[in-house]
């Protein structure tokens, strides 16, 4: 199966799959033949509020059928998102109950930027921005002691700048920044991110984006300059690195 089942086909909607599955009968899948995708959907939508459940369960629930729910718990369990138990009561077919796995959780609605942008505002409110500088300070150490590890362990100590600079790259694209490395004909680098991967939180808080800058001086050295920003309407944050300057 493809990764994940497709992250369960682009992940579960928010609000659409809680008030639009789920719900019995006329919950919007039983009109008409469901799409493989919307089933799937609306299996883990089940499962997560109901618990565990046969698959004739969930096809009267569902108001689909038993061979379409078979498949899709079947494709669901080959990506690791739902889980399955055998149940028997004395003489007859043993029965079998599904449930969502562990793994399951990422595909269902998150509030990391709310909470994080109240853990900000708490911090505030008890040391005022002293204690959040403090705490911002803490956390850059953190990220500073990962980052010079792994720049170590996958570039040599005599590597050219611009090597540590496309690691750095390649770890802020994991991240979830679309980030690139990018040296000019005339040896400048920079390091651009296409995407600010916490940007909620870095519109009501931009200390947030000074420790980033910070980090980067710690980590790259300190000729690191924001030349563009996406808080302040950019398409991305540029950071040109290193003392080779454009005329």
């Amino acid at each position: 199966m493809p990764e994940r089942v497709q992250q369960a086909d682009s992940a579960v909607p928010g609000s659409v799959a809680v008030s639009g599955f789920g719900h019995g009968p006329g919950n919007g899948v039983s009109s008409g033949l469901p799409s493989p995708s919307t089933l799937r959907r609306a299996i883990l939508v089940n499962l997560r509020q109901h618990g565990p459940m046969s698959p004739d369960g969930l096809a009267t629930h569902l108001g689909a059928s038993r061979t379409g729910v078979l498949q899709q718990l079947h494709a669901l369990e080959q990506g690791g998102l739902v889980s399955h138990e055998v149940e028997r009561h004395g003489v007859g077919r043993p029965r079998h109950r599904y449930d969502v796995t562990a793994d399951a959780q990422d595909l269902f609605p998150m509030d990391y930027d709310g909470f994080a942008l109240g853990l900000i505002e708490a911090i505030s409110t008890v040391g005022g921005d002293a204690l959040l500088d403090e705490v911002l300070a803490a956390r850059r150490q953190q990220l500073g002691a990962r980052l010079r590890a792994r720049l170590d362990e996958r570039v040599p100590p005599d590597a050219p700048l611009a090597d540590r600079v496309r690691e750095l790259a390649v770890i802020q694209d994991a991240a979830g920044y679309l980030a690139e490395a990018v040296v000019a004909a005339d040896g400048t680098i920079r390091l651009r991110e296409h995407n600010c991967a916490i940007y909620n939180v870095s519109r009501d808080a931009t200390s947030c984006c000074e420790a980033e800058l910070a980090l980067f001086r710690e980590v790259l050295g300190p000729d690191v300059e924001r030349e563009t920003h996406i808080a302040a309407g950019d398409r991305s944050c540029t950071y040109r690195v290193g003392s080779n300057r454009p005329d």
